[in-house]
């Protein structure tokens, strides 16, 4: 954000101000300070915090602040409580920034920074740190030593975590509720690792061994966080691979933008309900939200047809599972989703296509994936028709379980949206929200011969049935008031 609010530069100020107390009893005349250890452990931060900023290194060495705390940690333990908060300013400064202003945003990061470890060493002194850590020849007092240690990482995460609460309130005008939610509970297992090597790192300071054997501790948090960070680096090159072939499929069919994004989303509504492991979870995700990448393989002139299909345009847009496989069988995250994007339209009865497989012998996340889509179908309000209420979606699928759908999928997203309901994004082609109750438009007065009247019920599978095939789009939008007689099979 380049502009910061008033009440964030307030708000910065008075975090600077804070520092400033920290560290001030530091540089009194007169404080005993051991600034040979200050130097040391502030230099080492300011190293390590370098490659970051540097564009070449800092693709092999994606260090930022925070990831070398266990040094900060080792001087919250080490130092007088003012001398600690000193070594974590220089180190602050010299990290990278993203945003601009890159100025204010350093001096926040170094103001917080400090009034953390004070904080931190105030609790570790209080604890009696110095003593439990032994030094030279005594060995430190373990396991007592955990307790400072532990204490002091504690405070450490949960002075950080009230400071970066506050400046999401103030620059992003977050209510209080919003602006710490989630923030602890990400943050307080590593800062608990960090307050481990943190201590191990001022027990090998203070040995006999001295400062040189204490930065071996840092080696393997590095390589740690290096493989974390190239972990996050490849699933951040995975979703710009997945957002890539879906903004390719909503482009090149105009009439399902947004459908691939729900699909995923209810197929993931669906597994957790099952209980799939949440490794799954992305799976099943990834697997929804690309079940129509085949599209891209289908001529333009088809998926925007105006007229029915004829038989043999229907057997090309069948094809589209199977164009859709070849796209990603060479993606090898995708795992189970390749099976998913092929099968999707496989009927329990054997009635489906490509390869008419029935019942267990489908793929479980192309089962899921069929019902998720067939229910985003009828719950969308496309430019050629209206959106069908949850209730009747859901009991259209409920009357195909068995035959068109698997059961146990149809029943677990009936449970999950009892308990978290179904609040998609409207995306650019749908229509506006309707009245109260929901963001599906109310059901357009039909007579009976119009599809999901309940007037008049369909045949059973006839709307959910003809969602899931995958052909509802030119010849829906041609035959969309015809009987269902005449009216051709739709696409989805």
């Amino acid at each position: 954000m380049k502009v910061i609010p008033r009440a964030a530069r307030a708000y910065i100020g008075c975090a600077l101000l804070g520092a400033g107390a920290c560290v001030l009893p530091a540089l009194r005349p007169g404080a005993t300070v051991p600034w040979g250890t200050v130097a040391l452990l502030a230099a080492l931060y300011a190293l390590c915090e370098l490659p970051a900023r540097c564009r070449l290194l800092g693709r092999s060495f994606p260090m930022g602040t925070g990831s070398f705390f266990p040094v900060l940690l080792a001087a919250a333990l080490l130092l007088p409580p003012a001398a600690a908060a000193l070594t974590a300013i220089p180190g602050s400064l010299l990290a990278r920034v993203e945003e601009p202003p890159a100025a204010l945003r350093r001096a926040w990061r170094a103001a917080a920074a400090a009034v953390a470890v004070r904080a931190a060493a105030l609790t570790a002194d209080a604890l009696g740190a110095p003593t439990a850590l032994g030094r030279g020849p005594d060995a430190p007092d373990l396991p007592y030593a955990l307790l400072p240690a532990g204490a002091a990482a504690l405070v450490l995460c949960l002075a950080l975590t009230a400071l970066d609460g506050g400046i999401r309130a103030t620059v992003g005008g977050l209510p209080p509720r919003a602006a710490w939610r989630g923030l602890l509970g990400r943050s307080l297992v590593p800062h608990t690792v960090h307050g481990l090597a943190g201590l191990m790192m001022a027990v090998l300071w203070r040995s006999t061994y001295g400062p040189v054997a204490a930065l071996f501790v840092l080696l393997p948090m590095y390589i740690s966080h290096w493989v974390f960070a190239q972990y996050h680096r490849e699933r951040a090159a995975h979703q710009a691979t997945i957002r890539a072939l879906v903004q390719a499929v909503d482009i090149k069919d105009r009439y399902t933008r947004g459908h691939s994004e729900r699909v995923g989303q209810a197929s993931v509504l669906i597994a957790r309900e099952l209980g799939m492991a949440e490794d799954r979870l992305d799976v099943v995700r990834f697997a929804g939200i690309l079940h129509d990448v085949g599209k891209l393989g289908v001529p333009t002139r088809l998926l925007t047809k105006d007229g029915p299909l004829t038989p043999e345009e229907r057997r090309v847009i069948e094809l589209h599972p199977e164009y859709g496989h070849e796209m990603v069988r060479g993606i090898g995250f995708l795992g189970e989703a390749r099976a998913a994007i092929l099968h999707h339209h496989e009927r329990m009865d054997g009635s489906g296509y490509p390869y008419g497989l029935h019942g267990e012998q489908i793929p479980e996340f192309a089962r899921v994936v069929a019902v998720a889509d067939a229910f985003d179908a009828m719950t969308s309000t496309r430019s050629y028709s209206r959106a069908r209420p949850v209730p009747t979606a859901l009991a259209e699928l409920e009357r195909c379980a068995g035959t068109h759908f698997d059961p146990r999928m149809v029943t677990a997203l009936v449970r999950a949206l009892d308990r978290h309901g179904w609040q998609p994004a409207v995306t650019a082609d749908e229509a506006p929200p309707g009245p109260p109750g929901g963001n599906v438009p109310p059901p357009r007065e039909a007579g009976p011969e119009q599809a999901g009247h309940p007037a008049d019920p369909e045949p059973p599978g006839t709307a959910a049935a003809e969602a899931a095939t995958g052909t509802d789009g030119a010849a829906r939008r041609a035959g969309a008031d015809a009987p269902p007689a005449d009216r051709p099979r739709e696409r989805a």
